[in-house]
């Protein structure tokens, strides 16, 4: 009986050792994958979520800003006349 136990943690073993080295290879291929993407990326100039947040905020506040003018230069050009 002592034998069949050793056989069975043996297997239990290398079953336990072969899932480790499975989840290394899926972690490995994922980094791999993840790497690869962010150089197309790269290379194909795409921006960053933070990056267009910020041109678009700057875009909104130069609108506003425009606005702001336009109505003041409406304005003047009312008391003009």
């Amino acid at each position: 009986m002592q034998t069949r136990n050793k056989i069975l943690d043996d297997i239990s073993q290398l079953m336990t050792n072969a899932m480790g080295v499975a989840q290394g290879a899926k972690d490995e291929a994922e980094t791999a994958m993840k790497s690869m993407i962010d150089r197309w990326l790269a290379d194909r100039d795409f921006v960053t979520r933070e990056e267009f947040d910020a041109v678009r905020a700057m875009a909104q506040k130069a609108r506003e800003e425009n606005a702001a003018l336009k109505a003041r230069l409406d304005a003047l050009e009312a008391q003009g006349k």
